[in-house]
């Protein structure tokens, strides 16, 4: 990669060379690769650029707040709840490609519907270069590379990070002065929780993932974790009180890296492992039992699906 300031003056001037005089969208998910690419764009083309944050459902906790109070200073920041059509759309969907592609799909009509109102030829995107070398090597499909539908009703997509890694996506943000909220933060996957929920993807296991997912975060911050989350995998036998239930088993996944293409199981204390688990039983009564996932990448990817 080039010098921080020198790769931020060429890729504004790539984007202004590729919008031109037209619109353009930007699908901004608060992760750190959509919030640099949105950065970049809104300062290059400005008003001509309509960021467009959808929230389906599949959300962190609290996202869609966080990202309403950062990006503030966008004033034409759209954000679109799409919650019922996402769970509509992944209803009975199982397998974890066509999920992917569902989601895919389900982002793009959101984007072409914003940039019918505002006229807008262009879609920017967040991709960086493993999400490239993941969906082209057939590891998995992102839902902004192989994910896409096949048309999509745009003049062009415009991917200013494209062929940056995540550490440099990182050190752009911060020349870039986005809050470390931002620049800092854990990856979270473009299709959000549904690959972390193994099987069909229903409101209330997105609801279990995120809330454990959010006290896995809190509990091993002090680890300093690449990506640290809860997976929901099916259900299993437990009791609580003096009731026998059938709840689901969650996994917690927290690793190692440098870019995501290869990744370490952290090697967590029996004391912070028990913590975990008490807040995630205590706090969800649908849950039944929590294990630790202690598989490296390879074999295993980092997320489930």
């Amino acid at each position: 990669m080039v010098e921080t300031d020198e790769f931020i003056a060429e890729a504004k001037a790539e984007i202004r060379e590729a919008i031109g005089d037209a619109n353009a969208v930007i699908a901004l998910s608060g992760g750190v690769d959509s919030s640099v690419a949105a950065t970049l764009a809104y300062e290059a083309v400005g008003d001509q650029l309509t960021p467009v944050y959808v929230d389906t459902g599949l959300m962190r906790k609290g996202e869609t707040a966080e990202i309403r109070d950062t990006f503030d200073f966008m004033e034409s920041l759209r954000v679109i709840e799409a919650q019922d059509r996402f769970f509509d759309r992944l209803a009975g969907v199982t397998d974890p490609e066509e999920k992917r592609h569902v989601i895919g799909e389900g982002f793009i009509d959101e984007f072409e519907a914003v940039a019918r109102d505002v006229d807008a030829d262009y879609l920017v995107q967040g991709t960086i270069y493993p999400d490239r070398i993941e969906s082209e090597g057939n590891i998995k499909s992102h839902h902004n590379v192989g994910g896409l539908p096949e048309v999509v009703d745009f003049e062009g997509i415009v991917e200013p990070v494209r062929d940056l890694y995540k550490d440099e996506v990182r050190e752009v943000a911060r020349e870039l002065g986005l809050e470390e909220i931002i620049s800092e933060r854990m990856p979270f996957p473009g299709p959000g929780l549904a690959v972390r929920i193994v099987g069909e993807v229903t409101p209330e296991k997105a609801a279990v993932a995120r809330e454990a997912t959010h006290v896995v975060e809190e509990e091993l911050e002090e680890y300093d974790p690449w990506q640290a989350f809860a997976a929901v995998l099916g259900k299993a036998t437990g009791v609580k009180g003096d009731n026998r239930v059938h709840g689901w088993v969650v996994a917690v996944r927290s690793v190692e890296s440098r870019d995501g293409m290869t990744a370490r199981a952290q090697e967590l204390d029996w004391s912070t492992l028990q913590r975990i688990q008490s807040r995630i039983t205590g706090e969800n009564e649908n849950v039944a039992r929590v294990v630790y996932d202690v598989t490296h990448k390879p074999p295993a990817t980092i997320e489930y699906e």
